[in-house]
């Protein structure tokens, strides 16, 4: 008995997932096919996807059937996401399974609020949806449909559709599925393109995805290449190369250097405790919470990184801009005094501090050319930020924080007690307002803790939980401050003419 193929689309605002729908329909109205679409929509801020569900009767001049209009779990053929998370959350609803599910993802990230709300890394883990999603489905086509969209210079819907169609899940031919999209008129011969490219991916013999990360900067090089591969274990090499790359770009080669001395230092530690059966887990984690802390973003690294031509190649590349358009971009920001003083001498950073205030907003069109050298000459102070009042704060803290490991000893006593000692630089974080926050909670746990004698003789197993629970606690948000009573008003009745 033949039943209706049953499709689920997830989809984000802005990536023409109506379309994506009414190709759909199209493309089975074309072949003969009775076709019905809902759509349940999504709410803003990257909460959550638009759903379309659509049902495919694949019986040519057949009497028209009853179809449903609500996916139900475990009752979907193909499910389709244009964003890797999106597939993630249909395999926690039941909507993908093993013995009947084709799944369509994209391995792309656009991050929800929920991530972003999280005060140090909040993503989710996208490598178990890669892991889990062959598993859980039939089959699976994972692949970067972001990345294939901008080449073929059109919005993912259309690698998403032409990926559907290759995965041979759909009962539709490509002809007719390249007839609804020309159909539709405007921007065919973009979508065409984004189309053919997803249909060649997904039906190519090997249309499981990976991810793939963001380009890694070069290694170190030379003399300091040399030394990773002298000093360090194999298993650190590439965690330190990328950290040297990203640390001279930030400032310059021997600032890098200095990081690779402090490491040094906490290897030694390691060593002392035992690291290596473990994986170097203490080595790893400060090299990777140290090499973010050196790299702290100021005024300075905000002017640097927006003036780039890497930045506007990706601006233009994200407009879909052609050959000779002028692309405007505005840069909306706003210093307080309290973040010009961070770049200034300590002498002259405390005086402006005692007028710290919310800051002005500026726009400042950085396509331009005032725009652009006003960034530029921003950035061009990079070579004083080792004299700057925030450049000499946070060195003295990092100095601190490594010395409690070297000077107390804590690998030898508890290897957990010093892994825990360094988990505390996820605290310090930010600029302005936020870097102060977190870092007077970071302080108050090496006074009250870490520093404290009569803490410390308490020993291991109770100092543990107690850096844990500090910690933890100043990374949770402030509750939000309770409503104001509503006051009651009293009600006049009138009598009526």
């Amino acid at each position: 008995m033949t039943r209706p193929i049953t499709i689920l689309v997830a989809a984000l605002g802005g990536e023409g997932g109506g379309v994506l729908a009414d190709w759909l329909i199209e493309a089975a109205l074309h072949e003969g096919f009775p076709a019905q679409k809902t759509s349940i929509p999504g709410v803003s801020q990257r909460t959550g996807a638009t759903t379309y569900y659509v049902e495919i009767f694949p019986e040519k001049n057949a009497r028209p059937p009853v179809m449903a209009l609500v996916p139900s779990p475990g009752g979907i053929d193909l499910m389709a996401a244009s964003e890797l998370v999106e597939a993630g959350r249909a395999m926690q609803n039941a909507f993908i399974t093993p013995e009947r599910t084709t799944l369509v993802a994209s391995t792309h990230r656009i991050y929800a609020t929920s991530e972003k709300m999280v005060p140090t890394d909040g993503r989710y883990d996208a490598q178990k949806i890669m892991e889990a999603a062959p598993k859980v489905a039939q089959k699976a086509v994972l692949l970067d449909m972001s990345r294939l969209a901008q080449e073929a210079g059109t919005v993912i819907n259309a690698v998403l559709f032409g990926a559907m169609a290759g995965s041979g899940a759909l009962p539709l031919s490509r002809e007719a599925c390249e007839a609804a999209i020309r159909g539709a008129g405007k921007g065919a011969e973009a979508s065409l393109r984004g189309f053919s490219a997803g249909y060649e991916h997904a039906s190519s013999p090997f249309p499981h995805g990976t991810l793939s990360p963001d380009p890694s900067p070069a290694g170190g090089r030379g003399e300091q290449a040399d030394r990773i591969r002298r000093e360090f274990p194999g298993l650190l090499h590439t965690l330190l190369d990328e950290a040297v790359a990203r640390l001279a770009d930030y400032q310059d080669p021997a600032y890098a250097a200095l990081y690779l001395d402090r490491i040094r230092g906490v290897l030694a530690v390691d060593r002392e405790a035992g690291g290596e059966p473990g994986g170097w887990q203490l080595t790893q984690e400060a090299a990777r919470l140290l090499a973010l802390w050196m790299s702290y973003e100021d005024v300075i690294r905000v002017a640097d990184l927006k003036t780039r031509a890497s930045r506007f190649a990706r601006v233009r590349r994200e407009a879909a801009a052609k050959d000779g358009q002028i692309v405007v971009v505005t840069d909306y920001l706003k210093p307080s005094a309290s973040e010009i003083a961070d770049i200034l001498p300590p002498a002259w950073a405390a005086r402006l501090r005692k007028k710290a205030g919310a800051g002005r907003a500026v726009k400042l069109r950085t396509s331009s050319v005032t725009g652009f050298l006003a960034l530029r000459l921003t950035a061009a102070l990079k070579p004083l930020r080792r004299k700057s009042s925030r450049f000499a704060e946070e060195q003295a803290l990092i100095e601190r924080w490594l010395g409690a490991l070297k000077r107390l000893g804590f690998a030898a006593l508890d290897a957990e007690l010093s892994l825990e000692i360094v988990h505390c630089a996820r605290l310090v974080r930010g600029y302005g307002e936020t870097w102060r926050k977190s870092r007077a909670a970071f302080v108050r746990i090496l006074d009250d803790l870490v520093e404290n004698e009569q803490a410390v003789a308490k020993g291991a197993d109770a100092l543990k939980p107690a850096i844990r629970k500090a910690r933890n606690a100043a990374l949770v948000y402030e509750e939000a401050k309770p409503a104001p009573a509503v006051k009651g008003k009293p009600v006049i009745w009138m009598k009526s003419g």
